[in-house]
Formats: C-alpha cells, sequence, structure tokens
C-alpha cells in the first residue's frame, strides 16, 4: 500500500465498550448507523469470526430503483470487545470482487482494504480507533467513514 494512503479517525462515546462492540458485530445494530447519509444498509453475511465473511450492500434511492454498491471481505482479527479487523473489496452482488478501475476509481486504488477498530474503555464511555489501510485522506472513503461515526455517536451518546 502507498505511504499516506491510509485514514486514521479517533472519536469519543459515551456508550460503554460492549454496547460499542455489538453496534460492530450484530447486524442488526450495524444497519443503523453504517455507511454514508442517504443510503440505505443491509447485511447479507456477517460472521464475525476469523475468516468469517462479511459483505454489505448499500443503496441510494433515485430514479430506475436507485443505485447499489457491494462490499465484500472476512474478518482476520478479533478480540472482543477491544479490536476488530477486516478486509474490504468492493463486489458485485453476488460477492465477486470488481476491480477499482472497474468502479472508476483512479489507477493505483488498491482493490483489497483494510479496517481496524480498536475499542478501549474510558472513565464514562469508549474510545474508538478507526484506521482504514487504503483509503488515502480527504477522499470520499474518509467522509463516508467520519459521517458514519457521527451517526454511530448520534445513536449511543
Amino acid at each position: 500500500m502507498a505511504e499516506g494512503n491510509w485514514i486514521k479517525i479517533e472519536r469519543q462515546l459515551t456508550a460503554p465498550i460492549g454496547e460499542v462492540w455489538r453496534m460492530w458485530t450484530d447486524p442488526a445494530h450495524f444497519v443503523r448507523w453504517y455507511g454514508p447519509g442517504g443510503m440505505a444498509v443491509s447485511v447479507i453475511e456477517m460472521d464475525p469470526t476469523i475468516n468469517g465473511a462479511r459483505r454489505i450492500r448499500m443503496k441510494r434511492p433515485g430514479p430506475g430503483g436507485g443505485m447499489s454498491m457491494f462490499f465484500t471481505g472476512a474478518f482476520t482479527e478479533i478480540d472482543a470487545p477491544g479490536r476488530l479487523v477486516y478486509t474490504e473489496a468492493m463486489c458485485d452482488a453476488e460477492g465477486a470482487i470488481l476491480s477499482p478501475e472497474a468502479m472508476g476509481m483512479p489507477e493505483g486504488t488498491p482493490e483489497v482494504t483494510e479496517v481496524s477498530v480498536d475499542l478501549a474503555p474510558l472513565s464514562g464511555g469508549t474510545r474508538i480507533v478507526l484506521v482504514h489501510r487504503g483509503v488515502p485522506a480527504g477522499s470520499p472513503g474518509e467522509a463516508g467513514w467520519r459521517n458514519a461515526l457521527d451517526a454511530l455517536a448520534g445513536l449511543l451518546d
């Protein structure tokens, strides 16, 4: 991965660590906050175990049925309730990985990225540190994460 091709976002939430962990690992809670504003999120598959699959659909309403984006990956590290790491790639509706260039992304965009989420208990809440390797600072991907974490905080704070 290119140097500097990653983002790091830190937040403090007032919810206890177990509740924050569930928001990341329970599909019923995950869909309530994940994704950029205006997108409906559905979990096709989420198995938060080592090598467990993760497949998400984000759909923006619009003419002709709107637009859907799909993401797939696998959980590579789980240390409940403190650390969660998974891979992520754009895919088609069946889960086949699509090249970033085919999706209109700039040349050199990695096909597979890695998301790590570290949670730590604080007095009166939880500290969250999210790192997404393969997503450059200032990109729409970073804006999407900031939007999603704002939604998460809105549900928990």
